[in-house]
């Protein structure tokens, strides 16, 4: 092509371009320019030159306006936000907001706090100066809308504080690191705000406050340029994926919302409450072009205001709408997404009385501009996406910030039109929630008083007082009414003690604490079939705690105090001598006094024991030589901050026991993912548990394991095969390296020149030495199938799942083995979360098969006497061959799904696949009968997992590898299973059959 043709192409497409937009433009009068503001020519050249189609932009996007005094992201970013090529730092981000607020009294910039790894998140207000300088007393008015418990819930009172406030609107970009588009977006989003004189912009400017945090998940996002820059700097090359993102988590980075174990999540909340605001409108982009899950899908979250549903719906129905005038295919609002869990960042706001929103928006994961396939199902017409997006395109990174603002643009308009409107139905969400003990109930929830699950029942504490749930505790006991668990029956009488904990439901934020402590039910039949993410999470369930709710008002007139410190309900010494017994009842924490008390002798005690009236179950610890080193001058300290009582014994109880030491422990990640086992390096950091931590690579390369680790973490890697683990990602391409280098200087966390080898099979061979020579390998769902593929764990197998269906369910256990040390402190069964179903069976023979079966997987369990053959007598006698004398059978033994079958001598005789008694695996935890199995979520068909194994202690030489089917460590949402793993890591010599003898006093 010519020069003088390319450049005829050019002018042509920018006066299609601009003849478009003046189309749309009269179309569109709400969203007119003011015609006596000057444009930045420059600047809006380059966003039709970057941007690939006409029907990608919208009257609202295709100029800038000019300033003399503000300047534009150009002079951060070197051109227009969404160039190519451009993908910058969240500093930089940050540096250009400063720049803005310097330069423009409309602009206010506040930090909100810092990243696990100490780096500054952001919060820019956007207003009219005169709004912004009456902030503090807006949102004084506000605080009052937000609980009207300060007003005496008078709607008199309300309609005066209404007609004297104006709302604010939170959005928030880019919590998924490689979605990269939304701080590019936002910078110039903020300038359109700050100095566009359109009408419709000066509207909301003199109408609301637009809070920005442009880069929510600020550690990920300069990982991922750095990544980025990588690419760049080799073209041609495969450049690694993004293995970290956040310090602990990835994608579940918009799963913390419940649990609220990551700083960024709690730094938003905290913003959004502090300032009151009525929406949290989070933005993503993974979905072409356009797609405003505000509306999503069913079923919709049960504990939410039913006010919520409607603004939903209003407002993604009128982004729609609006969208669609400005010509731009692909937009659409109600799709596949369920909002039934409350985990998603956004569903803070939800849970606290405002809106919820989000956008999906499609990205190209960097700046490069790309040509996108898009599969049918992506391009198809539908009901609700009549303008679908196009099968094909050429998409730029300029394409997707034009979807953003104008989306965000035309729903900040709708929304200025309708403050009175929103405040009204805020007043109204937060005085139903504080009147939901006399509306649908309940009452209150309370947690008895009981020592044995003070250290779970704290941390449950902990996680309400992020939420910013108000948390008393009764003075004196108390009764209540507690409705019957079966229909019909009637109501009895429960008595709380004092110290009690109450969660009151007549406070503003009852309904994050109800759709908490609740329990969920997702029925099998329900027309969604494809849940979006957990079903069910039962935080009394999933911290193993007894939590009553409470329906009876009369449990509200109960004399209670506030409680703002839980971790003052633990720290207590009691007792005189100089021995210190902590009970083990399944704490958090047990494992880390050993870590904080060295110095001191602490063993674990193998029986139970009473002494002075309190019972101490096995498995816990006894602290003698504490006095020493003025060890018990800082014990009180060190238990209150590990959520810990002890009794002061005059001598040590008469009961076997064996050293508790600090295991020397390795964390073994892959290259692959290191998203679920982030989670379980943030509740071994928060318990203060130390570890090493090494990739696949390194188990590789390092031939004795034992002499460096005692126990090896194999935490999940997420979905992966033994293969994968094995063998990584395939090598045939370019080294794709994980390095601090000066192009790269935030790729850190672990290191390696190429990410790309697995553990091979000099690795495993190190692993399976290392468990042969004593240690404790532990794995869970991915990484316990890999296991047992790799034959570390002899005569376990995965159980087939038959057609059960579970998709992130809390299900019932019970316990096989009561005395193995792994079930230390716990009752008869522990509440677990299962992803899936998986269980296991175990067998007394190594199984060359894998332990599949084609045939029914329950036909081993069933009574064989049932299953005899046609003949004489009853289904238990045997049937009489004529003519002979009666010979007896050997009796028929039925097995358990969760046991292994017994062998017969005929089966064991010169058998070299028999497992050795002291050598096969022992079933820790099973699941419960089909009929008790569910408590929260979604269970079809049960019957094929329940009562098989859940967890399987295996042995391999003289050492254990422990297989979790359930995830114990999961979102910080899982502490009652936490125990389960510390216990196998505290007590890690004595999980074979016969402790140590030398141990034994």
């Amino acid at each position: 092509m010519t020069p003088s043709k390319l450049a005829l192409i050019v002018i042509c497409s920018t006066l299609f371009s601009a003849t478009t937009s003046l189309f749309s433009q009269e179309l569109n009068a709400n969203f007119a320019r003011d015609p006596r503001q000057p444009i930045d020519q420059q600047y809006t050249d380059q966003i039709h030159k970057y941007t690939t189609d006409p029907s990608f932009n919208s009257p609202l996007v295709d100029y800038l306006p000019a300033s003399k005094t503000v300047p534009t992201p150009a002079k951060v970013l070197g051109d227009v936000s969404g160039a190519p090529d451009i993908l910058p730092y969240a500093e930089d981000v940050y540096k250009y907001f400063r720049l803005l607020e310097a330069s423009s009294s409309r602009v206010k910039v506040f930090s909100i706090g810092h990243s696990e790894e100490g780096r500054e998140m952001i919060a820019a207000a956007i207003a009219d100066e005169k709004l912004l300088a009456d902030a503090k007393a807006n949102d004084a008015r506000l605080a009052q809308l937000a609980d009207p418990r300060t007003i005496g819930l008078d709607d008199a009172k309300a309609r005066k504080i209404l007609d004297q406030s104006w709302p604010v609107y939170y959005i928030t970009g880019t919590i998924h690191s490689p979605e990269t588009g939304a701080p590019t977006a936002l910078m110039e989003l903020a300038y359109r705000l700050a100095v566009d004189d359109a009408p419709y912009i000066k509207y909301i400017r003199s109408h609301m406050i637009v809070l920005i945090t442009p880069v929510a998940e600020v550690d990920g996002r300069d990982r991922m340029v750095d990544i980025y820059r990588w690419h760049k700097a080799h073209p041609g090359q495969d450049w690694p994926h993004l293995v970290y993102w956040g310090h602990y988590v990835a994608h579940d980075n918009n799963r913390d919302a419940m649990a609220m174990t990551l700083d960024l999540t709690r730094n938003v909340l905290n913003t959004y409450l502090d300032w009151h605001a009525q929406v949290l409108h989070d933005l993503h982009e993974s979905v072409a072009f356009l797609y405003d899950n505000t509306v999503g899908d069913g079923p919709y979250n049960a504990w939410m205001d039913p006010t919520l549903a409607d603004e939903w719906a209003e407002l993604g129905w009128n982004n729609v709408a609006q969208m669609q005038s400005f010509g731009m295919p692909g937009v659409f609002t109600h799709g596949d997404f369920d909002t039934w869990s409350p985990g998603y960042l956004m569903f803070l706001a939800g849970m606290h009385n405002g809106i919820s929103r989000l956008y999906e928006t499609f990205g190209n994961g960097g700046a490069d501009t790309e040509k996108r396939i898009l599969e049918p199902e992506d391009y198809s017409r539908t009901w609700y996406r009549q303008n679908p997006p196009l099968p094909v395109v050429n998409w730029s990174q300029r394409d997707n910030n034009n979807y953003e603002e104008s989306a965000l643009l035309s729903t900040l308009s709708y929304f200025s039109h309708n403050t009175q409107h929103f405040l009204e139905n805020y007043y109204r969400k937060s005085k139903r929630a504080v009147e939901k003990p006399t509306l649908e109930g309940p009452a209150a929830y309370v947690i008895p008083a009981d020592a044995a699950q003070t250290n779970r029942e704290i941390e449950l504490l902990k996680v309400l007082k992020r939420q910013h749930v108000e948390i008393e505790e009764l003075s004196d006991a108390a009764s209540a009414n507690i409705p019957a668990e079966k229909h019909g029956d009637k109501p009895k009488p429960e008595t709380f003690p004092a110290g009690s904990i109450v969660i009151r439901m007549d406070q503003p934020y009852s309904r994050a604490a109800d759709a908490l402590l609740d329990r969920q039910f997702w029925a099998a039949s329900d027309p969604q079939k494809h849940p979006y993410d957990d079903t069910g999470w039962s935080f009394a369930h999933l911290f193993n705690l007894k939590v009553v709710r409470v329906t009876d008002p009369a449990i509200l007139k109960s004399k209670m105090t506030p409680l703002d410190d839980p971790e003052k309900l633990a720290g207590k010494v009691d007792g005189t001598g100089a021995v210190f017994a902590v009970a083990n009842t399944g704490q958090t924490s047990l494992l880390s006094l050993a870590y904080k008390l060295k110095g001191a002798t602490i063993q674990v005690a193998e029986k139970a024991f009473d002494v002075d009236g309190k019972h101490f179950a096995a498995g816990s610890l006894l602290i003698t030589d504490a006095l020493e080193d003025h060890i018990d001058d800082r014990l009180g300290g060190i238990l209150h901050d590990l959520g810990l009582d002890a009794s002061r014994l005059g001598t040590a109880p008469s009961v076997p026991v064996h050293a508790a030491g600090a295991p020397r422990i390795a964390f073994m990640h892959t290259w692959l993912a290191t998203q679920t086992e982030g989670w379980w390096r943030y509740a071994f950091d928060t318990a203060g548990v130390p570890f090493d931590y090494i990739s696949t690579q390194t188990v590789a390369n390092q031939e004795d394991l034992h002499a460096k680790y005692d126990v090896i973490v194999f935490a999940p890697v997420g979905h992966s095969s033994a293969l994968e683990i094995l063998n990584g990602t395939p090598t045939w391409n370019n080294p794709m390296p994980w390095q601090k280098s000066e192009l790269t200087p935030n790729l850190t966390i672990d290191s390696t020149s190429d990410t790309r080898p697995g553990l091979g099979y000099n690795g495993l061979a190190h692993l399976k030495t290392f468990v042969e020579q004593g240690g404790l390998l532990i794995t869970c769902e991915d990484t316990a199938r890999f296991a047992i593929d790799a034959g570390l764990a002899p005569g376990v197998s995965v159980a087939p799942r038959g057609d059960a269906r579970v998709v992130g369910t809390v299900l019932n256990t019970v316990f096989v083995a009561r005395d193995s040390p792994i079930a230390f402190g716990y009752g008869p069964g522990v509440p677990v979360i299962s992803a899936g179903g998986m269980a296991f069976n175990v067998n007394n023979m190594v199984d060359r098969t894998g332990g599949r079966s084609l045939t029914d997987p329950m036909d081993p369990f069933k009574d064989p006497y049932e299953q005899r053959s046609t003949g004489r007598g009853s289904v238990y006698d045997g049937d009489e061959p004529q003519g002979r004398k009666v010979a007896q059978a050997e009796p028929l033994v039925k097995q358990q799904p969760w046991e292994a079958k017994q062998l017969n001598e005929e089966q064991t005789r010169n058998n070299p696949l028999v497992i050795p008694v002291q050598s096969r695996p022992d079933v820790i935890l099973r699941f419960s009968d089909a009929k008790t199995l569910l408590l929260d979520g979604l269970l079809d068909k049960g019957g094929s997992i329940a009562e098989h194994a859940v967890v399987v202690n295996a042995h391999l030489g003289r050492g254990n590898v422990l297989l979790f089917g359930n995830n114990p460590v999961y979102r910080g949402e899982t502490v009652g299973t936490y125990a389960l793993v510390f216990n196998a890591i505290l007590n890690y010599q004595h999980l074979t059959h016969e402790a140590a003898p030398t141990d034994k006093h």
